[in-house]
């Protein structure tokens, strides 16, 4: 007989005498002796006590059912995809320590050299890491699709659509913009890490966060300086860029000249802009004041980047040239401006035999992409004086 089973008998049958009692006394018309009073009293206290012990157990019952109740569809899929990914990092870590080899297909080898391809989760890790790093591509205008790819725009000097009252019964005068095209392409680039095997070797070392980092700050670096500065016949990035503002002078940046580059970007755009620049420029920039004596460079924690100009964050970049005749020296605007493609997403292999004469293991990454600017509204650059 289960507990609550057992505990609504007995209360059932306390009930029973309670109202005996109390029966055949209203049949005898006379008042409970002192017995009869103390045992009802007793009858009511120990009811209130299986009610009570009833309700806990039925809330405890309750909640077992719902510790017990089948994960949704969702929460199946997300334990299932941290399982994996749990799985396929230790295998990784494993096929670094050269505990295992390829097995199974787990570890497919790469073709043509002694290595195998990263699972897809760490790769997932690496480009996670990329974004996280590199801000201009993180807020960039993202695509990730094979073969080329082209972006209607339509130019801020083009003819605009004209909206004007009308009489009726009078024909509309039409008028159409001129809609041009940037065409992204693919560019094949490549970072190599070399991995000391002493410390591979050492099981206290967390050898794959480490091949995470290490790939992750290299493809960053190299892809936040495509798209600020670009490569002739390659990645144009930024360097396409025609928005912007030239200084007066070719080694010094006046306040009204940062003040021009921000006014550069149309009031749409404002809301998501930042700042890009050197820490050198950084630094130079420190010391500009407004009309009412205040600086325009301030430190804020509660920004991205810890910096405003303006009131807007300020980012900046091992990239970006330090101020000298000629050079873009600060960026300002919505990144939404620069459109970036991935043709293939960052294939990583670990090569174990190419550099063992180094005592050293090789972690490779291929990516494609391409970048060109798409909006000449959203972002302006500051180019000092040639000399």
């Amino acid at each position: 007989m289960s507990y609550a089973k057992e505990l609504t008998e007995k209360k059932n049958d306390l009930i029973t005498r309670y109202e005996t009692v109390l029966n055949q006394a209203k049949l005898e018309t006379r008042e409970l002796t002192e017995d009869e009073a103390a045992e009802l009293a007793e009858i009511r206290d120990n009811v209130r006590k299986i009610v009570a012990s009833l309700e806990l157990d039925k809330d405890l019952e309750e909640m077992e059912k719902k510790e017990e109740e089948v994960p949704t569809e969702e929460e199946e899929t997300v334990e299932e995809t941290r399982s994996i990914e749990m799985q396929e990092r230790a295998l990784f870590e494993e096929y670094l320590r050269g505990t295992i080899n390829e097995r199974n297909g787990e570890l497919t080898p790469a073709s043509g050299s002694a290595g195998a391809v990263i699972p897809t989760s760490i790769a997932n890790m690496i480009i996670k890491k990329v974004y996280d790093i590199c801000p201009v591509l993180e807020r960039s205008l993202r695509f990730n699709v094979k073969g080329n790819l082209e972006i209607p725009v339509y130019p801020a000097d083009s003819d605009k659509i004209t909206v004007a009252y009308q009489t009726e019964f009078s024909a509309l005068s039409s008028s159409s913009g001129k809609f041009t095209t940037v065409s992204l392409g693919g560019f094949l680039a490549g970072a190599l890490t070399k991995v000391s095997r002493s410390l591979i070797n050492n099981a206290q070392f967390d050898i794959v966060a480490f091949v995470v980092d290490e790939m992750a700050t290299q493809i960053a670096l190299f892809i936040e300086g495509e798209l600020l500065h670009g490569t002739t016949n390659k990645v144009e990035g930024l360097s396409g860029l025609t928005n912007g503002v030239t200084t007066a002078s070719a080694t010094a940046i006046t306040a009204d000249e940062v003040v021009k580059l921000h006014d550069a970007i149309k009031d749409q755009f404002q809301q998501n802009a930042i700042w890009i620049m050197s820490s050198a420029t950084r630094t130079a920039l420190r010391t500009l004041k407004g009309n009412d004596g205040h600086y325009y460079l301030n430190d804020d924690v509660s920004t991205p980047f810890g910096v405003t100009l303006l009131g807007k964050p300020v980012y900046v970049s091992d990239n970006m040239d330090d101020i000298a005749a000629g050079k873009v020296v600060i960026y300002y605007g919505d990144m939404k401006g620069l459109a970036t493609k991935f043709s293939e997403e960052i294939n990583i292999q670990v090569l174990r035999e190419r550099y063992a004469d180094e005592h050293a293991d090789g972690v490779i990454g291929w990516f494609e992409f391409d970048s060109k600017v798409v909006n000449e509204q959203a972002i302006a650059k500051l180019t000092m004086k040639a000399s």
